[in-house]
């Protein structure tokens, strides 16, 4: 399985009202390209993988996430309980898995 493939297998299994990190994501595979996790999400067209769920390490949505903008990620992860410290932070000590 490729890369892509790997990412969106973790990020799968992120249940409701819990976050990863890219990083994190990108540690459980081997890697520190973060970044490349990143990239994975960004090209995913399949609406089962929960690629809002996925934040940065200082636990802040994406700028630029798909088509709806930090906004919509923001509006998914509070609709599952995501707790936020701030407008744009997920609260991790709660919320990390």
């Amino acid at each position: 399985m490729n890369f892509f493939g790997q990412v969106y297998l973790i990020v799968k299994k992120i249940p409701k009202s819990k976050v990863m990190t890219y990083g994190q994501i990108a540690q459980i595979l081997g890697t520190r390209d973060a970044r490349r996790v990143g990239w994975a999400l960004h090209g995913n067209r399949d609406p089962e993988i929960p690629c809002h769920r996925v934040v940065n390490k200082e636990g802040s949505v994406a700028v630029n996430y798909a088509f709806e903008g930090w906004e919509g990620q923001k509006r998914r992860l509070l609709a599952e309980g995501v707790k936020f410290k701030s407008e744009k932070c997920v609260d991790l000590e709660k919320c990390q898995w």
